[in-house]
């Protein structure tokens, strides 16, 4: 009986030994996630800078310029860079950017331009350039100008493609005035567009053709109301086409061209 009591005692002694070696046993902590502020990552490589991809011009656009008629023409255009231009901010607007001696305006949502920023005449001169449609099918010259503390705009190939007019004379645009004209134009061609502004009169020619000859005395004169008017004080734009533009030059006059001019 005393044995089987001594060898109880020792197992229980042993039994109470060994839960008392693993409870003095050390527990590792299970290993923890970083957390997310302290987590390295590798940005990913910025993608290079990629050029404005050149706007496809016809065989056309190849063609030399015609030369300016009389003296005193001013370049404003390089036939490089924008230097002296920035891009008009119309809501929706297109790319605007240069190819070798040429201005693209992209089509824009609807309107695409770009502004002179240096100083400009508010009287007495003539401004001529050549501009081009490349698509689209609305006005892809939107010439606007000063006339004296007013403005005014010269619409070519507008409301559908053949409009060609003044916005506006006592608050009637291009499409409404005296000087409503329709003319065909050539998809990809390069078009001379000529308007004088004098004290008393506006003219317009496209190409040799005298197309506006209006006598302004008595008239108002404004720019249509909307979008366009960011385009003073001078400014070139297109609505839903997109344009080339070329050889933007400028000369003081003395008065309105006579006749044959």
């Amino acid at each position: 009986m005393m044995k089987i009591q001594f060898f109880c005692g020792l197992a229980v002694g042993a039994g109470l030994m060994f839960l008392a070696g693993c409870a003095s046993e050390p527990v590792k902590p299970a290993p923890q996630p970083t957390p997310p502020h302290q987590q390295t990552t590798v940005p990913s490589p910025s993608p290079a800078p990629q050029s404005e991809p050149d706007v496809l011009l016809p065989a056309t656009a190849a063609q030399p310029a015609a030369p300016f008629e009389g003296a005193g023409w001013q370049a404003v255009f390089d036939g490089k860079t924008l230097a002296g231009w920035r891009e008009t901010q119309f809501a929706g607007r297109g790319e605007v950017h240069c190819q070798p001696g040429v201005i693209i305006l992209k089509m824009g949502d609807p309107f695409t331009g770009i502004n002179w920023t240096n100083d400009f005449p508010k009287m007495n001169y003539e401004v001529a350039l050549d501009a081009m449609r490349v698509m689209g099918s609305d006005f892809f010259c939107g010439l606007t100008v000063p006339v004296g503390a007013s403005f005014c705009s010269l619409i070519v190939g507008g409301w559908g493609g053949s409009l060609v007019g003044i916005s506006s004379l006592d608050g009637m645009d291009a499409s409404e005035n005296e000087t409503t004209k329709f003319s065909n134009f050539e998809m990809g061609r390069w078009y001379r567009i000529r308007l004088r502004i004098t004290s008393d009169r506006i003219q317009a020619w496209i190409d040799k053709d005298k197309l506006i000859d209006v006598v302004t005395t008595g008239k108002r004169i404004s720019v249509r109301p909307g979008d366009i008017e960011l385009s003073k004080p001078f400014g070139l734009a297109s609505w839903q086409a997109t344009s080339a533009l070329r050889e933007i030059k400028f000369r003081p006059v003395t008065g309105p061209a006579g006749k044959g001019e």
